[in-house]
């Protein structure tokens, strides 16, 4: 009977560890790398090519640091200069944790 029970709370352990692994990351950390890293950077820092054509600056760019939370949000939400909106596409929650995460980055 103690086996059992060893096993059972084995068992329930290895799946709360697994839970706690997936909710590691950031609801704003998982929106920026699936649809703002390709051209903002994993680190905030766009690539050379992305930001020479695109315009894209870095997180640390005094303009960049300049702008408020929620003319970033304004911005993610609907669009500005070559980046897309992404009303629509993302929830407002969604948005606001990946500006969070992109402010993040910053620091």
């Amino acid at each position: 009977m103690s086996k059992i029970i060893r096993f059972h709370v084995a068992f329930a352990a290895m799946i709360l560890m697994a839970g706690a692994v997936s909710f590691a990351q950031s609801s704003g950390e998982a929106v920026y790398k699936a649809k703002c890293q390709s051209c903002h950077g994993a680190e905030g820092v766009p690539n050379p090519g992305i930001a020479k054509a695109m315009g894209v600056k870095p997180v640390s760019d005094p303009s960049v640091k300049s702008l408020s939370e929620a003319e970033m949000i304004t911005d993610t939400t609907n669009g500005k200069g070559k980046m897309p909106a992404f009303q629509g596409k993302l929830s407002d929650a969604d948005i606001k944790a990946s500006v969070d995460y992109f402010r993040s980055l910053a620091k």
